[in-house]
């Protein structure tokens, strides 16, 4: 796949840029709107949305200038109205609201809804043929080949805002796909990087969600600990650029100041560096194809001294084996894969299942979708949503297993 072909030239105005962002109240919402009031004459806010949050989302569209304001959970709704009374801006809940909140006219959208629940909005989006950037890594783990032939029908600019991922498309731009020989992701390595496999079996929902580099939303830092977060990248790169899925690697730095390498054919290794703030990469895709200011800290590699890096451990870190199985499968295998993730991180949340019983529950799960959903090809989003209901009934029933 020449992913070149997926990102169209973009005719650059003076004028505002239209802005919609899908999740504006998590991490990745909040630091790009913190860009954009940084640069209020530059963009113009479209819609904002959330999932339960009607008052920080309320405060939000009133601050920004948002027209409409969508809140996912209906019940939601009326608090969301009543903040929003005299300001003229919309007002609207549930599903297909956020759906019609993607599909209005906007020059830039940010996806990002994490999980599944952001799919049918994102999917909606892609179709708009603009600018998209995206965090939702699901709409190519989920739904990788459906939705990269929605982006390609549209001439969709398809801007990924994942560190690593926007660090690969920075560090390839328009080299031939041929001249790429690897890809390889960095890992921080996440909080549990130097524990045994024996302590790992002791660690608890506090320790977890102690990042050492990041400051992200619960869901994404707990795969940073599991390292499903990597896996999931892999998947996603997958997708992405114009590579098999024996091309990909991960190697783990810690001090995540390098966010990936992109290996060529005459033996040059490109690597993208920064300190680890997600207005990096989200800078770089609300500015795309420019570059604008962000208000990041500078790297200073002579006070940083060395950076390390190291293989990952998939003995103590198995869900990134089972993800590279997942990936390798093809079908089915990766949507199966992010649904039990979801259900059984949720269940790890509320402190129902331990660490270790994330990864082996998924395993658990993806055997068992082998044996009941086979090799099922999704060819629409409407299948792709099918198997992750299937998934997640297999997922709820080892959960009761388990729990």
């Amino acid at each position: 796949m020449d992913s070149a072909a997926l990102l169209p030239d973009m005719d650059v105005s003076t004028s505002p840029r239209r802005v919609t962002i899908l999740g504006a109240t998590g991490s990745v919402g909040g630091s790009t709107l913190d860009l954009i009031a940084r640069n209020p004459n530059a963009y113009e806010v479209v819609a904002l949305t959330a999932n339960t949050n009607a008052a920080a989302l309320a405060e939000l569209a009133i601050e920004h200038g948002a027209a409409l304001a969508v809140v996912a959970d209906e019940s939601c709704y009326a608090e969301l109205k009543n903040a929003l009374t005299g300001s003229g801006i919309e007002a609207a809940a549930g599903s297909p609201a956020l759906v019609e909140a993607a599909s209005r006219p906007a020059d830039w959208i940010m996806a990002a809804i994490c999980g599944a629940a952001g799919l049918q909005s994102t999917f909606a989006a892609a179709r708009q043929g603009t600018n998209l950037a995206f965090a939702n890594k699901e709409c190519l783990v989920s739904a990788g080949d459906v939705f990269m032939k929605t982006v390609a029908a549209a001439q969709t600019s398809l801007l990924p805002v994942d560190s690593e991922h926007s660090a690969a498309f920075q560090a390839i731009d328009n080299s031939p796909s041929e001249s790429i020989e690897r890809i390889v992701l960095t890992a921080s390595g996440g909080p549990f990087r130097t524990w045994s496999l024996e302590r790992l079996a002791q660690a608890k929902l506090a320790d977890a969600l102690k990042h050492p580099n990041w400051t992200m939303g619960r869901k994404i830092t707990i795969d940073s600990a599991t390292m499903m977060n990597k896996g999931l990248e892999l998947i996603e790169a997958y997708h992405l650029f114009p590579v098999e899925h024996d091309q990909l690697d991960v190697l783990v730095h810690p001090q995540s100041i390098i966010h990936c390498l992109v290996e060529y054919s005459d033996g040059s290794v490109l690597a993208q560096m920064s300190s680890p703030d997600m207005r990096t990469p989200i800078a770089y895709s609300l500015a795309w194809p420019r570059r604008m200011w962000a208000p990041t800290e500078r790297l200073n590699l002579a006070q940083l001294g060395e950076l390390t890096f190291e293989a990952p451990d998939e003995t103590r870190f198995k869900a990134l084996r089972i993800a590279r199985e997942a990936l390798a499968k093809g079908g089915s295998a990766s949507t199966v894969l992010n649904a039990a993730n979801e259900v059984f991180v949720a269940a790890f949340l509320k402190e129902e299942i331990s660490f270790l019983s994330i990864s082996d529950c998924v395993e658990a799960t993806m055997e068992e979708a082998e044996r009941g959903l086979g090799g099922q090809v999704a060819t629409t989003l409407d299948d792709v949503l099918e198997i992750d209901k299937e998934a997640r009934v297999l997922a709820e029933r080892q959960l009761e297993l388990v729990a």
